[in-house]
């Protein structure tokens, strides 16, 4: 009985040693995601996480509102499509917080940040206002869903106020 209490007693002593603390984490990062994060519930998650739908942004540029987007795909997948209007700034991800390439960054413009489909810029936006860059924004859908409202030929020609309106 005795060596049954001492196996069980160090099983659960090895589960204790090798299971991760809960005090484990970073609680004033929590506490700065819960802070940035409360206002994100009902219809107006999406505009509180700072996404702009294709059409809006399109808009946008044609009216004169003056953005500078950054591309943060790879060189592979930037070596045929990106942006093309003035200011497009193409770093790719793993090259992006590096000093040298957040000092490219504007600061009195908004930025709207661009990839594939907009998984990358979700997490690009969300990081890049929680250290500062308060007005940057994630082209929902990215490239496929600018392509998606513009269509192929329209997406492939310059984006600003003398393109034709839809």
């Amino acid at each position: 009985m005795k060596r049954r209490y001492l196996g069980l007693a160090a099983a659960t002593f090895a589960t204790l040693l090798m299971a991760p603390p809960v005090i484990a984490y970073d609680h004033d990062g929590a506490a700065a995601y819960a802070q940035m994060f409360a206002s994100v519930q009902g219809p107006k998650a999406g505009k509180e996480l700072h996404f702009i739908k294709p059409e809006q942004f399109v808009n946008e540029v044609r009216g004169g509102t003056p953005f500078a987007t950054l591309d943060v795909r790879t060189p592979g997948e930037t070596r045929f499509l990106t942006g093309n209007l003035p200011g497009n700034l193409v770093i790719p991800l793993n090259e992006l917080f590096e000093p040298q390439n957040l000092a490219k960054l504007p600061t009195v413009k908004p930025i709207v940040v661009l990839c594939k489909s907009g998984a990358r810029a979700t997490a690009v936006a969300m990081a890049l206002r929680s250290i500062g860059f308060d007005e940057t924004y994630v082209l929902k859908g990215g490239f496929k869903g600018l392509i998606a409202y513009l269509g192929a030929k329209e997406a492939n020609q310059p984006l600003g106020p003398k393109t034709a309106g839809r």
